[in-house]
């Protein structure tokens, strides 16, 4: 058996009643393309869950539910404002910028947040040729940061962005884990709140693979079936996706995951507050734990347990937790950790 890593909730394996609906649904012919009852079944889900009043489409991952529900509410000269940590700035290669054509306006942030007054320093030169013209304010719910926008936070940021002509987007890679470490209902972070457009993660939630793009703003949703197209998106075999969405929200499951995954990252932060050399940087409010360690520790801790160096210059490091991630794995790892950073 593989040890469990710290890396990412990317690294965990399926949950088995995602696999079970993956198999199940390999049974028979059905029409491609998202003309199935599995997909039917699926939306409604989403449906249920978010109201009647959105639209839905599924994508094979994070980065083309981003850049597609993004470039469905711009033109090449428009910009998108967002943190500097944010995903689409740091780790989509660019994609954003080819696929939109439009500038990257990111904000420093410490703590994976921006705010309002960060974002109006950005909307300038609005009707001047000579400028791009700021249209998109993209957030994260959780930031990569771990920390967590509250509803009233995004409501401002909407107002604002509303006020001035443009959308917001929200990059719900971990929203599941978000709605966990606020206790309150989805709509309350997303719909409630005036996002327009969503993209909620599945992959790091216990699915194979599959993210959905959900429009709130039904208009921006208008040409999206030949956006997702032309953008590489449109699952033949699209069953297979649904089928796992919909496994993911029987029992709520999606929450289960996530209740579970938060509960192992306040478990490692609060055992990993005992060894002095080892400083949390960041509020665990979610599955991440962010924290400074000894430089020359490092290497030693990754010959046996894999995770990422968030900043080399201060010896940051992001632990993730999954929804497989179990106590044994935390106790083994701080054990560990206390051994290597005497």
């Amino acid at each position: 058996m593989n040890t469990r890593s710290f890396a990412s909730d990317n690294n965990a394996g399926i949950h088995p009643d995602i696999l079970k609906a993956i198999e199940a649904a390999n049974n028979g012919h059905v029409i491609a393309y998202g003309d199935d009852t599995y997909t039917e079944k699926a939306i409604a889900e989403f449906k249920k869950l978010l109201g009647n009043d959105i639209e839905v489409f599924f994508v094979f991952g994070g980065t083309a539910a981003n850049v597609l529900g993004i470039k469905t509410a711009t033109e090449s000269f428009n910009a998108v404002i967002c943190a500097e940590t944010a995903h689409i700035n740091v780790d989509e290669c660019g994609a954003p910028e080819k696929f939109t054509g439009c500038k990257l306006l990111p904000i420093p942030t410490m703590n994976g947040k921006i705010t309002v007054e960060q974002i109006a320093h950005h909307v300038h030169g609005i009707g001047d040729q000579h400028h791009v013209q700021a249209k998109v304010v993209s957030i994260t719910q959780a930031t990569e940061m771990g920390t967590l926008y509250t509803t009233k936070e995004i409501k401002a940021i909407a107002d604002y962005a509303h006020q001035n002509n443009m959308f917001l987007h929200m990059d719900g890679a971990r929203i599941a884990n978000a709605v966990v470490g606020l206790d309150v209902d989805i709509k309350e972070i997303t719909k409630n709140a005036g996002v327009d457009i969503l993209s909620f993660g599945g992959t790091k939630n216990g699915m194979m693979f599959g993210e959905a793009v959900i429009f709130f703003n039904q208009k921006l949703a208008k040409d999206f079936r030949f956006i997702r197209k032309q953008g590489m998106q449109l699952a033949s075999k699209m069953r297979f996706v649904s089928a796992q969405f919909a496994a993911l929200f029987a029992n709520d499951l999606w929450i289960q995951n996530a209740k579970h995954a938060n509960k192992m990252a306040c478990l490692l932060a609060n055992k990993i507050k005992e060894i002095p050399q080892v400083k949390i940087t960041q509020e665990v409010q979610a599955n991440a734990v962010f924290a400074i360690v000894p430089k020359q520790s490092i290497p030693k801790l990754q010959e046996k347990y894999f995770f990422y160096v968030w900043n080399e210059e201060t010896s940051e490091v992001r632990w993730m937790a999954s929804f497989d991630t179990q106590e044994e794995d935390i106790e083994n790892f701080v054990k560990f950790v206390k051994e290597m950073v005497k």
